[in-house]
């Protein structure tokens, strides 16, 4: 197996790569020709099918391809040009490999996140987290492996469970060192502040917007699940149950940013710094691991609108 992000231009390659995506198209001069995006567990990269032989047998996207092919660079980007393509018979590779996946012990956050709804003193907010992470089997599940983003920061398996976690714990410290806020309903909103994202993103491989994804968005969603359980919850305080849908409302911050509301109450506004102080710091982070041999400055990042590099570099 060689990872894309292991490519160089000019070699020639043997492997089987996800076919994330497929597109028929047809060159100016009429000829038809498929233009994919490959993936592994590195990332992703933009491919073509020039010549459509019989030397390129019939594949679908999310199918698993063998390609014989050779790497050119166009418009200062890696490009494969495939030559043979086939799709992988089962045995011939591992999946694992073409998976993103988060670097730390699920087992070990989720048992993290079990302690943190322990921590939460209010029956009422207890019983919701409970509701979503203990009693639901299948939502455990599945926030375990789902990713917190198609791209961008978390965007791997087990980014939705890393980065939930990271902000309820920042949320944490930020609760003790601040006594007006109130402990339970920040951790609780920090808890379930992405909770719409198991609606919004397909599961891996796919991971991509859902029609509800692109029609509602994870704030909205998880504000409905949220409240279709709190409904649930005998004797739920309806002014608890506005706050909690509040800090989920606003987390973003600002309107700008997709938040249906600004934050009103301090700990929505405690939410929304950790949310955002986690996802811009793993984007960061994300960006430095994925330079491959590139040393000292990276060039302009939009995202934090600077010229970024490595401490040390």
């Amino acid at each position: 197996m060689r990872y894309i992000n292991e490519l160089r231009d000019g070699e020639n390659i043997s492997y089987i790569y996800l076919c994330k995506k497929k597109q028929v198209l047809k060159s100016k001069a009429g000829k038809t020709y498929y233009s994919l995006i490959l993936q592994d567990k590195t990332g992703t990269v933009d491919a073509k099918i020039w010549e459509l032989s019989s030397a390129i047998e019939h594949f679908e996207e999310l199918d698993y391809i063998q390609i014989d092919a050779q790497i050119t660079t166009f418009n200062n980007a890696l490009q494969v040009n495939i030559r043979r393509a086939r799709v992988a018979r089962e045995g011939e590779y591992d999946v694992t490999d073409y998976m993103p996946v988060t670097k730390k012990n699920v087992d070990e956050m989720y048992k993290r996140l079990l302690e943190l709804i322990d921590g939460v003193a209010d029956s009422h907010l207890n019983a919701l987290l409970k509701s979503f992470f203990v009693e639901d089997k299948e939502i455990a599940e599945e926030f375990k492996k789902h990713s917190a983003a198609k791209a961008i920061h978390h965007a791997f398996v087990g980014g939705l469970l890393e980065h939930s976690l990271s902000v309820a714990e920042l949320c944490e410290f930020i609760a003790g060192r601040y006594p007006l806020i109130n402990h339970d309903l920040l951790v609780t909103a920090a808890l379930l502040h992405d909770i719409g994202k198991l609606r919004e993103i397909s599961a891996f491989p796919e991971n991509d917007y859902t029609d509800e994804g692109q029609l509602l968005g994870h704030i909205v969603v998880g504000a409905m699940m949220i409240s279709e359980r709190i409904d649930k919850i005998e004797g739920f305080p309806k002014k608890l149950a506005d706050e909690l849908k509040h800090c989920i409302l606003a987390h973003h911050g600002e309107l700008t940013y997709g938040s249906p509301k600004k934050p009103a109450l301090i700990e929505a506004l405690a939410l929304s710094f950790a949310d955002n102080l986690d996802a811009k710091l793993e984007s960061f982070t994300e960006t430095i691991d994925n330079k491959n041999e590139q040393r000292g400055w990276l060039g302009f990042n939009k995202m934090f609108d600077s010229n970024i590099r490595a401490t040390g570099e």
